[in-house]
């Protein structure tokens, strides 16, 4: 362009999993073949993989192998077939059984590491299209005219000027995309997590499964994702207050050994101990109202939002990421059948609206449920937590979690499980 701004006819803004994988599954879907025209703004000098790890079910997997990368992951993580929940109060475990007859060995449940993910999406894509240090500041909506299509103008940080025929936004829970096309803020929870990962050089010895202990306003797990490496969270009802404290990983630390989680088991906390300090966080857990994800206005003639910046939801159904590979693979195929970007990106929102909907909906109360009640009279709790342990976890999360793990929505890869 004279006036020195950049053309690309898609900008994908933001690199993480629901980034990549949209870039991916537009190059396979035809949309841009080979990658020409993507552009990929990542706001950090490197592909990050905040959360550590992430569950991948059914869905996810059926994602990825349409996007051409399942196989370079499943041969590296052992599948995950039980769940075992402890309640530290009445000293009672129950076990849940993961559905793994309904689908084949391929797309069973599995914890994979989320560099690793974000490393086989990111090889999927042609050097240089991933741009680096690269923050959005501002946009600006130009309307087609007799002699150009509509298009949209990006600013960014460095002072570059991107002029985009479609843009997505994948810039996660406090997306500037979103901000942009008028969808309401996130929520607070009133819950919020701490994550870490731990490293046994010479092996853990821990049996494949999850490991899940509930106390009042506490709920902590174990999830193997390697012969060598835990992941480990504690969920609590309390947000940490301090910048400070809530960065510092030694203070984390102390803070789960000492106060939050000082009654876990011996196994837990030998586990936390060992924790890498360099993957160690502490957040809110944030959500979408799930109102305004079913009517905010999730797409603007050629601007649109994928995965967090879309539905941000609690991790309670470990369908966050899960989800934003759905979005992207669904995203593709439409723009692909569409006559045009804007008529693309109206279809994929109706279709990904009322699943997206349902999953921020089902996460948070789930949550809300398995944590006892967030925040809630000693009355209100008691029945809550009977509930939960009586019929909560025993009949209405195996039929919620078939619902979502394997019903994959507009895949159509899960609408036959053994396929």
């Amino acid at each position: 362009m004279a006036d020195g701004s950049l053309d690309a006819e898609v900008v994908i803004v933001g690199g993480g999993i629901a980034g990549l994988a949209t870039a991916v599954a537009l190059q396979r879907a035809g949309v841009a073949p080979g990658g020409r025209g993507i552009l990929v703004l990542e706001r950090h000098p490197e592909l990050r993989a905040t959360g550590t790890a992430m569950t991948v079910f059914p869905n996810g997997w059926f994602a990825l192998r349409a996007l051409g990368v399942a196989h370079k992951l499943t041969s590296r993580y052992d599948v995950i077939e039980k769940s075992r929940v402890t309640n530290l109060e009445t000293g009672t475990t129950q076990v849940f059984r993961f559905a793994g007859n309904k689908v084949s060995d391929e797309v069973r449940m599995r914890a994979v590491d989320r560099k690793a993910l974000l490393d086989a999406l990111a090889d999927e894509l042609p050097p240089g299209m991933v741009r680096f240090s690269s923050k959005l500041v501002s946009i600006d909506a130009i309307p087609a005219t007799s002699g150009s299509s509509e298009a949209t103008v990006l600013r960014l940080e460095d002072g570059a000027v991107i002029r985009a025929k479609i843009l997505i936004g994948c810039d996660g829970v406090h997306s500037v995309v979103a901000r942009w096309l008028g969808l309401s803020e996130p929520l607070r929870s009133g819950r919020s997590t701490i994550r870490g990962l731990s490293v046994y050089p010479s092996g853990h010895g821990l049996k494949q499964e999850i490991r899940q202990y509930l106390s009042n306003g506490i709920r902590a797990g174990l999830l193997p994702i390697s012969n060598t490496g835990i992941y480990w969270y504690l969920v609590n009802n309390t947000i940490p207050q301090e910048k400070v404290a809530s960065a510092d990983p030694v203070k984390i630390l102390r803070e789960v050994t000492e106060n939050l989680g000082a009654h876990l088991p011996a196994e837990y906390l030998d586990v936390v101990r060992n924790t890498d300090l360099r993957n160690l966080s502490w957040a809110p857990l944030l959500y979408r109202n799930p109102w305004g994800v079913l009517t905010g206005k999730a797409a603007r003639g050629t601007v649109t939002v994928a995965g967090d910046a879309f539905h941000p939801m609690t991790p309670e159904m470990a369908q966050g990421g899960c989800s934003a590979l759905e979005d992207a693979v669904v995203l593709a195929r439409a723009l692909s059948q569409a006559a045009t970007p804007s008529e693309g990106l109206a279809a994929y929102v109706a279709k990904r609206r009322g699943r997206a909907t349902w999953l921020v909906a089902v996460a948070y109360v789930s949550g809300w449920v398995q944590q006892g009640g967030t925040n809630v009279h000693a009355a209100v709790g008691w029945v809550v937590r009977l509930f939960r342990d009586w019929i909560f976890f025993r009949f209405v999360f195996p039929r919620l979690a078939d619902t979502m793990w394997y019903n994959c929505g507009d895949l159509v890869p899960c609408k036959n499980h053994t396929e």
